[in-house]
């Protein structure tokens, strides 16, 4: 039996590694997308069982080709790469908002329609897109990042209709506030003060998202298709 592929993009930090493990738990071969932290995908890498690295920018067309030619039968794509802007609107630089664009909603694009192809020709495969609750009810000084996410959200429901009479399933999740390197900028009063909002009076770990992007990746959730679940403790 074919051992199946899951390939995560921004895959060597945060909810991204913690995705990797999951899936590596569960027996898939794993290819650990990364750009910039060679380091930390190679260490995540060695850490398990059936996995391979590739260095890949997601806004980019080109490179993105080269990733999926390399690994042409993919069975899970998790669209996980993403950066954050933070700022009052009118102050943040049109390069700053270029480059969200880029990977957090084009970076997407590409990569699925990438993918896409051979599942179409498959009949087979689940398409998991990482948003963000800032994407359902936005976020103060966060505009730009609360408007990709909304468009990954647009994008998901849209998707799963078109392609599922291919049996292409495309889910999405919308952590809330997760304990990363992307929060880190928090000081310890606003982390507190976040977490009194949090019905669940704890920040999310990247393993609780991890969870609930294997369960829609699996046959569990096979009937499931052009969801959005929030993974955020019941903030939203």
């Amino acid at each position: 039996m074919r051992m199946k592929t899951v390939l995560v993009t921004g895959g060597s930090r945060g909810i991204g590694r913690a995705v990797c493990e999951a899936f590596s738990k569960e027996g898939y071969f794993v290819i650990i997308n990364y750009n910039k932290s060679v380091k930390e995908a190679q260490t995540l890498c060695d850490s398990l069982k059936n996995a391979v690295t590739f260095r890949a920018d997601v806004s980019d067309k080109e490179q993105v080709a080269a990733m999926v030619a390399a690994f042409p039968d993919i069975d899970v794509l998790v669209n996980n790469a993403g950066v954050s802007l933070f700022g009052v609107f009118d102050s943040v630089s049109r390069e700053s908002i270029r480059e969200l664009y880029d990977v957090n909603l084009f970076g997407t694009l590409n990569m699925t329609r990438a993918v896409l192809p051979s599942m179409i020709r498959r009949k087979s495969g689940a398409i998991i897109n990482i948003s963000s609750v800032f994407g359902e009810c936005g976020a103060s000084c966060e505009v730009d990042y609360s408007a990709s996410k909304a468009a990954l959200i647009g994008f998901t429901k849209a998707l799963a209709k078109e392609v599922g009479p291919s049996y292409v399933r495309v889910n999405c999740v919308c952590p809330g506030v997760i304990d990363t390197d992307m929060n880190a900028r928090l000081t310890i009063e606003e982390v507190e003060s976040l977490v009194e909002s949090i019905p669940l009076e704890r920040l999310g770990k990247p393993v609780d998202v991890a969870n609930a992007v294997l369960f829609l990746a699996s046959e569990k959730a096979d009937y499931i298709s052009g969801a959005v679940l929030a993974v955020d403790g019941g903030l939203v």
